[in-house]
């Protein structure tokens, strides 16, 4: 929370500032988007609270400048007696050995602590009369702001609002915005003049994550098949390994889709709830699956590089061969190369099972985080299959084009 807070300002994960002139339309406006904020479907309406900014009571003293003015006291005479009556004045400091401690003075608490007492304190005059407050000024209560906030040089007050669960922030926040829109546009909303909307809290991470992760999933693709062709030096081969990327792609969707399906994981093993036991519930597209989806492409491709290479070196200098004796080849490497595949499969998949299982701190962020990676190995299995035949696949066509 403090992070959050630290981040946007506001001690909540969503909310609107409310920019504007002055503070009773702040909270005019604040309270209005409060009743509205309550009517969006995805908005939890019980954890919707727009700041009270004005309703704090205020002691104000206002001296009459007519009043002072008969008795010829100047206005920082009054305001002086007032200070040092009511919130003190240091006199002095006392020493004692390497401790100093100011004295202050003032009227004791009995003496201070109502408005009728405060009316009591006496202001001297040039001439030497003593003149009680109440002839020289007015004191009464004032309704005033709890708290002041500004931000870029405008007064500011929020509206905090959360959730709904099932819901993604930027979901929410997004949904709220069109509603508020079409409030404005249809004119039951009217913003007075002055006052400016913004959405502010955590869920900018996720927008501004997004942004980054249009870029850098496709540059990583890209690194990871020029990679891929340096070491083959035949694009054939590398779009080959390259399809286990793809296997283990869908893979990965398919599993955090699994992951929101009620019939997924229900049963029970010696008592313990498989759902319960890996968190099974629906899954949103956070900036955590993502990652995980990023560490799933450098893993996924490993099968296939283990594939394809072996299939070239067994089938090197062997270009004349028939289409059956490739077959059998390609066979023959499949076969010797499936149990490393497998075991290269089976160390990530049982090292990711700890990871869905784990409760506590950090685990909302690395439970999303190794579900890709878990159903995207599970189906990258499927490679040690595939890359072999499309592998036979392309040598079968270089045959049939050199024949």
């Amino acid at each position: 929370a403090r992070i959050v807070m630290l981040q946007s300002g506001m001690r909540a994960p969503m909310g609107i500032k409310v920019k504007g002139p002055d503070l009773q339309t702040i909270e005019s406006v604040g309270l209005k988007l409060e009743g509205l904020l309550k009517e969006v479907p995805s908005v939890k309406s019980e954890a919707v609270i727009a700041d009270r900014i004005v309703g704090k009571p205020y002691l104000e003293i206002v001296i009459d400048r007519q009043a002072i003015a008969r008795y010829g006291i100047r206005i920082q005479t009054v305001q002086e007696v007032i200070q040092t009556a009511v919130g003190g004045r240091s006199v002095t400091t006392t020493v004692e050995g390497r401790e100093r401690y100011p004295v202050r003075v003032r009227y004791m608490r009995e003496l201070r602590d109502s408005p009728e007492m405060l009316q009591q304190i006496l202001v001297a005059s040039p001439g030497g009369e003593q003149i009680p407050l109440t002839q020289l000024a007015e004191i009464e209560y004032v309704r005033g702001p709890q708290m002041i906030k500004s931000e870029d040089t405008f007064l500011v007050g929020y509206v905090l609002f959360d959730k709904k669960d099932g819901f993604a922030e930027v979901d929410v926040v997004e949904q709220a915005r069109a509603y508020l829109d079409g409030r404005i546009d249809s004119g039951s909303l009217v913003l007075p003049e002055g006052v400016s909307l913004e959405f502010a809290g955590s869920y900018k991470n996720q927008v501004r994550a997004q942004k980054k992760l249009t870029v850098i999933l496709p540059l990583a693709l890209f690194l990871i098949l020029i990679i891929l062709y340096l070491q083959f030096k035949s694009l054939a081969t590398t779009l080959m390994v390259f399809s286990g990327i793809i296997v283990a792609w869908a893979g990965g969707f398919l599993f955090v889709w699994l992951y929101g399906q009620s019939w997924f994981l229900d049963f029970s093993v010696f008592g313990t709830s498989m759902r319960d036991l890996f968190q099974v519930g629906p899954v949103n597209l956070s900036v955590a699956v993502w990652v995980g989806f990023l560490a799933l492409f450098g893993i996924a491709s490993d099968n296939g590089v283990l594939m394809a290479t072996y299939l070239d070196q067994s089938l090197s200098g062997k270009e004349n061969q028939g289409r059956e004796e490739i077959r059998a080849a390609v066979i023959q490497g499949a076969t010797r190369r499936i149990r490393p595949a497998l075991m290269t499969s089976a160390t990530t998949i049982l090292a990711l099972l700890p990871i869905l299982t784990s409760t506590g701190r950090g685990s909302d962020i690395m439970v999303p985080m190794a579900i890709p990676s878990f159903g995207g190995m599970v189906f990258a299995i499927l490679t040690v299959f595939v890359v072999p035949v499309l592998y036979c696949g392309v040598r079968e066509m270089q045959i049939q084009k050199s024949s």
